[in-house]
């Protein structure tokens, strides 16, 4: 577990690391490149991943630097999909709540995940149940694959949220909202008509938070959210009473003080929207 800069979180656990995706802005895959590696055997080393390749540690590996250094090697795989089983036990040795992001430098809900890595990740949150618990995913309709299967939790203090970055992605997500918490903006990289995606046919919220935040970096074709886009989703997300998260990414785009936001500040019951 690290002490994190993502503002709406604590910590970060990333007992998976790896993804498939291939989004242009991802960070995670270029974090990787500067540590992927183990001193045994160099696996996926341009950071790609493969489809083929998943790995399992019940330890974790050495690398050696270019300096000839041993070192941790964080991500021993490159970018292929790996579950860190040694990281699970990780929550239980912190005793204060934290908010918890679990997984930064992976999808854990991708579709290469075997049920039995997410059921092992959700086994090892119980087992901490003091602290909240914070998941992302781009592949909104695992969501209801493992509710089905009863395996996704209804615990209180895990809240599970889907990633966009356009009213199409919304679109789609707002499919699956049943089985859905939050919703994250990030990166925003266009105008969003939210307000029919806010709110469901009784004119009740669907979200019970929205977090918000533009492009980070220097990326080439890097999109620098608007004034209005952001408005408009402030605007309809105190309408309808849903907490929102500025992130601080947005801070010149807004030009007054963020809106810092938490559910969990305003009582609200898991799955119990509006």
């Amino acid at each position: 577990m690290n002490y994190t800069d993502i503002e709406w979180c604590d910590m970060t656990l990333n007992p998976v690391t790896g993804c498939f995706h291939g989004c242009p802005y991802c960070y995670a895959r270029k974090q990787v490149r500067r540590f992927e590696g183990r001193y045994e055997e160099i696996f996926g080393g341009n950071g790609t991943g493969s489809p083929f390749k998943i790995h399992e540690l019940e330890t974790p590996e050495k690398r050696i630097t270019k300096k000839g250094k041993f070192m941790k090697a964080p991500y021993p795989y490159g970018f292929d999909p790996t579950f860190h089983i040694y990281r699970l036990e990780q929550p239980q040795s912190i005793k204060k709540t934290k908010n918890i992001f679990i997984g930064d430098m992976a999808d854990l809900f991708g579709d290469w995940v075997p049920d039995e890595w997410i059921n092992k990740v959700f086994k090892a949150c119980k087992e901490a149940p003091q602290h909240r618990y914070i998941f992302l995913t781009k592949n909104y309709s695992r969501y209801n694959e493992l509710r089905k299967k009863g395996i996704l939790p209804l615990d209180t203090n895990m809240y599970f949220g889907v990633s966009v970055t356009n009213e199409k992605q919304l679109k789609q997500a707002c499919l699956f909202w049943d089985n859905i918490d939050f919703l994250s903006i990030e990166p925003l990289t266009e105008y969003i008509g939210v307000e029919e995606w806010f709110i469901d046919g009784n004119l009740k919220s669907v979200w019970k938070w929205v977090i918000v935040g533009a492009e980070t970096g220097n990326g080439k074709g890097k999109v620098i959210p608007e004034f209005d886009w952001v408005d408009d989703i402030v605007y309809y997300s105190k309408k309808w009473k849903i907490p929102l998260f500025m992130k601080n990414s947005l801070a010149e785009v807004w030009g007054k003080t963020l809106i810092q936001e938490y559910p969990w500040e305003g009582g609200n019951s898991h799955y119990g929207n509006g």
